[in-house]
């Protein structure tokens, strides 16, 4: 392997490498299987490295990757549609449960990934980036292909989804329960 090629791979794996245990963390969360999740990473981490020249090294690493990251789970999903019988969304959404909060004070971790688990990919995945990865708005703008504006529009609306999908449901007619 000649010194140049040395020196880029070292630079990769020094950039890059620190950061699996992220994008193995968003990725479960975008794909919601861990079998895919890997399969995500490893081709994200396939694709940084064929184009680690057009990375600026003076920039974030974890943005550039999770953006690459983003870029092979919707190429993957696109071909997932394509492939199987295309769904509308108003249907995927009815076959799952609906997030609901306990009666307590507190939420358990389950009902919060619930909540994100049934937000549209678009309204999951600024969540996901700002509020659990802790990207700058700016950040996940660039990993996702957006404006900063629509991007603050998203997790808006994504913030709001969940909340209501959180909030405790009233008690049915003569059940004593919330519903």
């Amino acid at each position: 392997m000649a010194s140049s090629e040395q020196e880029r791979r070292a630079a990769f794996e020094a950039a890059c490498l620190p950061l699996m245990r992220t994008l193995y963390s968003v990725a479960v969360r975008l794909t919601r299987k861990p079998e895919d999740a890997s399969d995500v990473v490893q081709e994200a981490l396939l694709r940084a490295y064929r184009t680690f020249d057009n990375f600026d090294p003076g920039t974030s690493a974890r943005a550039w990757l999770l953006k690459i990251l983003h870029t092979v789970f919707l190429n993957r999903q696109r071909k997932e549609r394509r492939s199987a019988g295309w769904v509308p969304l108003h249907l995927v959404e009815e076959k799952l449960p609906a997030g609901h909060a306990a009666a307590g004070d507190g939420l358990s971790a389950a009902e919060v990934e619930e909540a994100l688990r049934s937000l549209p990919d678009v309204f999951r995945i600024a969540i996901l980036l700002v509020d659990v990865e802790g990207l700058t708005y700016e950040e996940a703008a660039e990993s996702v292909g957006c404006p900063v504006g629509t991007l603050r529009s998203r997790l808006h609306r994504a913030r709001s989804m969940a909340i209501e999908r959180l909030r405790p449901r009233p008690a049915a007619p003569g059940t004593g329960r919330a519903s």
